[in-house]
């Protein structure tokens, strides 16, 4: 069959996967990781660590399944994550959520993201808030659920909104704001009163906030604030986040997401006619995770704090105007003084040239935004010490 029509066109579309002519690119993960084979590169574009989580977690999966964890589990996620989640909410943030009417596990925070708007959105003429750039699902679900995207830029150094332009996006067509905090791909942390000014704009046009937390533990200089803290947000915010980057297991994709029994309910009804239920055997040992001591969450932060420090120095030494991150797991660096004016191009060639993969931040940024980021791109720092000192190795020859 030729041009087949159906949904999937808008969603590709809204991914900016989609051509003039109708044909549809792979992802620039794909292509990159792709590349990261062909040229025996190393692959500092995909988000995943390459090392295990915590003993302790591994230990739990596999104890799982020996006694039969196999099964389909409760529609909702087994009532011990459920609970961990609660305590930890309650242990690290003081939010009081209910287990068994405000969690919902989920296949990853992206699961948990994709049905939480496709439950919400009404209406092709709703609204959905991002900040750019922006994380690549976004896009694509916010076009699968027929909504508008809408833009609010992140700009440099600091990489916050202004809170003016913010001001101006948000309106009473907004469904929902999507908050993604810390952020990918920039490694911002947003500062107070952004938060504040987001759950200020939700009251006043009746938006749902949604946030996207799965670097919570990863933030390095103060601890992370969820915007469901603040006053009058609670009522109208889902938290959503993950075990996937905190414990090294993405693989797993193990996620949940709380807040206000009804706006769950929404996103259950959703989200049971998508994957349904997974991960039998991990939801125990992500539960074994979020009750680990107080000292492995510093630990890891800490450590990922170093090998950005590490890749940092590296790309400085190379050339390349650094960006240092405030949590999360990339580094953004400015390309243009070595000729990286095109940062698509200039990750294209980078395989090639030093045996190197990144991302270009135009990836996650609006075509017709490209230009305000042209020369960024995003290195992963989530790998081991030899890796990056390896990588630093290859790109010193840039110069």
């Amino acid at each position: 069959m030729d041009n087949i029509p159906g949904a999937w066109r808008r969603t590709a579309a809204g991914a900016g996967l989609l051509s003039p002519a109708g044909e549809v690119a792979p992802t620039i993960f794909a292509e990159m990781s792709a590349a990261a084979v062909r040229f025996d590169a190393i692959n500092l574009g995909q988000g995943f660590p390459d090392e295990d989580g915590p003993a302790a977690v591994l230990e739990a999966a596999r104890e799982a399944i020996a006694q039969g964890a196999n099964q389909y589990p409760p529609g909702r996620g087994i009532p011990d994550l459920r609970t961990a989640v609660s305590e930890h909410q309650q242990r690290f943030y003081g939010l009081v959520v209910d287990p068994d009417t405000e969690v919902l596990v989920t296949a990853g925070a992206t699961e948990a993201l994709t049905a939480a708007l496709l439950a919400l959105i009404d209406s092709p003429d709703d609204e959905v808030v991002v900040f750019e750039p922006y994380y690549d699902s976004y896009a694509a679900v916010v076009a699968l659920a027929g909504a508008r995207l809408r833009t609010v830029p992140l700009r440099r150094p600091d990489f916050q909104p202004d809170l003016d332009r913010l001001a101006s996006v948000v309106n009473d067509r907004t469904r929902i704001i999507l908050v993604n905090d810390p952020h990918n791909p920039t490694g911002a942390v947003f500062a107070s009163e952004v938060q504040t000014e987001i759950v200020r704009l939700a009251q006043k046009h009746d938006a749902i906030i949604v946030t996207d937390e799965v670097y919570e533990h990863l933030s390095f200089h103060a601890p992370h604030v969820p915007i469901a803290t603040l006053p009058g947000a609670v009522e109208r915010t889902l938290t959503i986040s993950s075990g996937g980057k905190t414990f090294s297991a993405t693989g797993w994709k193990i996620g949940w997401v709380h807040g206000p029994a009804e706006l769950i309910t929404a996103v259950l009804t959703v989200k049971q006619y998508l994957t349904y239920v997974n991960g039998s055997a991990f939801q125990p040992a992500i539960a074994v995770g979020l009750r680990l001591p107080d000292s492995y969450f510093a630990d890891a932060a800490a450590v990922l704090l170093h090998k950005h420090e590490v890749l940092g120095d590296a790309l400085r030494t190379a050339g390349f105007e650094v960006h240092s991150p405030q949590g999360g797991y990339f580094t953004v660096a400015d390309a243009t003084a070595l000729g990286g004016a095109d940062a698509a191009e200039f990750c294209r060639a980078l395989p090639g040239r030093v045996g190197v993969v990144a991302i270009p931040i135009s990836a996650f940024v609006a075509p017709e935004h490209h230009a305000g980021y042209a020369g960024l791109v995003r290195f992963a720092a989530c790998k081991r010490i030899e890796v990056l000192e390896e990588a630093a190795s290859r790109l010193a020859t840039l110069r």
